[in-house]
């Protein structure tokens, strides 16, 4: 899927698939963390398996957006409780989608210069 809107301030998710994403122009492999000064790679591949420490990072930034967008794939999958009252008890507003989803919703939001981040997981 490809994007294109040159308005983004936060870098955008110009596309997705193949195991990985194109942000900002560039090609990444692999799941990532978009926050809006930084982008990193992102360990994860399944979130029932995760626990909250691979949330750390966001959670060092939350100061810097306002909603935290979850991609979790392909198919629509629950955040497990652990992680859900993780975020929560450390103040952060987050909605799951699947990834295609996630992605689009991001766009969205950073187009309209609201502070968004994203953990998105790399679907093929």
């Amino acid at each position: 899927m490809e994007f294109s809107n040159p308005a983004f301030r936060q870098p955008p998710v110009d596309a997705y698939g193949d195991g990985g994403f194109r942000v900002d122009g560039k090609r990444v492999e692999g799941s990532i963390l978009l926050l809006p000064a930084r982008m990193q790679p992102w360990p994860v591949q399944d979130l029932s398996v995760s626990g909250p420490d691979v949330f750390r990072p966001l959670i060092a930034m939350k100061s810097d957006f306002d909603v935290l967008l979850i991609g979790c794939g392909r198919q629509m999958a629950f955040l497990p409780k652990v992680i859900r009252e993780h975020l929560s008890g450390h103040g952060i507003s987050f909605d799951v989608m699947i990834t295609p989803a996630a992605c689009r919703t991001y766009n969205i939001l950073a187009s309209e210069d609201r502070p968004v981040a994203g953990a998105f997981i790399a679907v093929d």
